[in-house]
């Protein structure tokens, strides 16, 4: 570790280091971080997408500490997670990010710092400010904070009810070079949030992504907008994703229909409330007879499951997200003048599903993406009031992070996977030491499942 960044990360850890001693710190000329390689991006051409292995794709390296620019903050992270978007970028698919990075290059000289033959991966991160450039007023050096990974230039006049609707709208880490997953990060100033005081580094910086996009998916108006007694149908309950879903619908009065693939993955739903679980690989379903044809007899037998689990009601909402495996089921599976909201698609893209079941019954389709700041900030919200809470299983150093990644993909976790960056071991950071004792059964939740 270089003089600076161990200079850095003694400040952090003594506790009570003044603001003005942060912004005195010297930043160091360059910092690890975990990486793809422009000249790589080949390198699984022919290869299906579950045998491309981020463990070879993903470098740990040294690189130049980015320019400050105006509206932004140089964050020292403590600690980072995976999401699939660091799957997809480990892997190439469905594009390579670097032609996100080269687009994101072309809007000014300031963005031009993007556009590099390596891409600083990560969309999470729980740090401390170090540096804030021209205009940022809320934030100073010193502040603990969380990231949530919208970037946006909001110089357009559609972002401005929704900054998801922003031309210019990216994805910190994914869209966007200086991700979380290093020792240092460059964010704009309105992707920062409080870091809940009775969380790890850790844990603090697991919600982030998925918390926040459960969060609108769910929740927002301008999502599926859950009410209390609706019954909602997630997908993948117990993972990095469905695992807020459940939560959210539970702690909003509704009725939350847990679909998981596994007898542990069961138990965890059932810890955290929920009581009404299909195993879905012990009963069996195969929507897809082949590659090409889907099987409108196994829609039937789901949604008969469902409404025997409901007492004869079919879902208000479908929480969905594994995409082309899936999606056939939730469009016949939700009531008339039900939704279907869907991000991510982890299991394809290329949805399918029988148009009857949709028009006839006045069914709606909600296309979510991530989250405005407001929505980010409301979860980040729930979690500090521990009304949420992180789903965190294991954690990795940053140096395994290519495993981590591996891991995700081939789906071998739980919940959310942690990246330890600059915390030198598990279990720092906590500044609020009673909050975490009342709430920390439900912390440990999904640790070590």
């Amino acid at each position: 570790m270089q003089h600076e960044t161990a200079e850095i990360l003694a400040a952090i850890q003594a506790g009570n280091t003044p603001a003005e001693d942060f912004a005195h710190l010297k930043l160091p000329e360059s910092y690890r971080a975990v990486t793809v390689h422009a000249d790589e991006a080949e390198m699984f051409a022919g290869l299906a997408s579950r045998d491309k292995d981020p463990r070879r794709s993903l470098h740990v390296e040294d690189v130049a500490t980015p320019e400050l620019g105006p509206g932004e903050a140089i964050v020292a992270v403590m600690a980072s997670a995976i999401n699939y978007n660091s799957v997809w970028t480990s892997i190439f698919e469905p594009v390579s990010t670097f032609s996100f990075l080269k687009r994101y290059g072309k809007v000014s000289e300031l963005t031009r710092r993007h556009d590099l033959p390596y891409h600083v991966i990560g969309s999470d991160l729980a740090g401390v400010v170090l540096r804030t450039g021209p205009g940022v007023n809320k934030w100073k050096p010193g502040d603990e904070v969380v990231a949530h990974c919208l970037s946006v230039e909001l110089e357009d006049a559609e972002g401005h009810d929704d900054t998801m609707l922003d031309p210019q709208q990216r994805i910190w880490g994914f869209e966007t070079n200086f991700g979380g997953l290093a020792h240092l990060a460059l964010v704009k100033s309105n992707q920062l949030m409080p870091k809940p005081a009775h969380l790890t580094w850790e844990e603090a910086a697991s919600p982030g992504l998925v918390n926040s996009t459960a969060y609108r998916q769910l929740v927002s108006k301008n999502g599926a907008a859950m009410k209390q007694g609706d019954v909602v149908l997630v997908w993948g309950a117990s993972g990095g994703l469905g695992s807020y879903a459940t939560q959210m619908a539970l702690n909003g009065g509704a009725i939350p229909v847990c679909v998981v693939s596994s007898p542990d993955k069961a138990e965890i739903c059932r810890a955290m409330g929920a009581e009404l679980i299909i195993d879905r690989k012990a009963e069996g379903y195969k929507f897809w007879k082949s590659q090409t044809e889907q099987d409108p007899k196994e829609w039937q037998r789901f949604g008969a499951r469902i409404r025997e689990l409901t007492g004869g009601e079919d879902p208000d909402i479908v929480f969905e997200h594994p995409g082309r495996e899936t999606f056939g089921a939730s469009v016949y599976v939700a009531k008339r003048g039900g939704k279907i909201v869907t991000c991510a698609s982890t299991s394809g893209f290329n949805h399918s599903y029988d148009n009857r079941y949709l028009w006839m019954n006045l069914k709606s389709i909600i296309g979510s993406h991530f989250a405005n700041y407001r929505e980010a900030w409301e979860a980040n919200r729930l979690i500090d009031k521990g009304m949420i809470h992180p789903t965190l299983s294991k954690t990795y150093a940053l140096e395994a992070t290519g495993q981590a990644a591996y891991d995700v993909h081939q789906n071998l976790h739980q919940g959310k996977v942690g990246v330890l960056c600059l915390a030198p071991r598990e279990g720092l950071g906590v500044r609020d030491a009673a909050k975490r004792a009342r709430l920390l059964p439900a912390i440990n939740r999904f640790r070590n499942v």
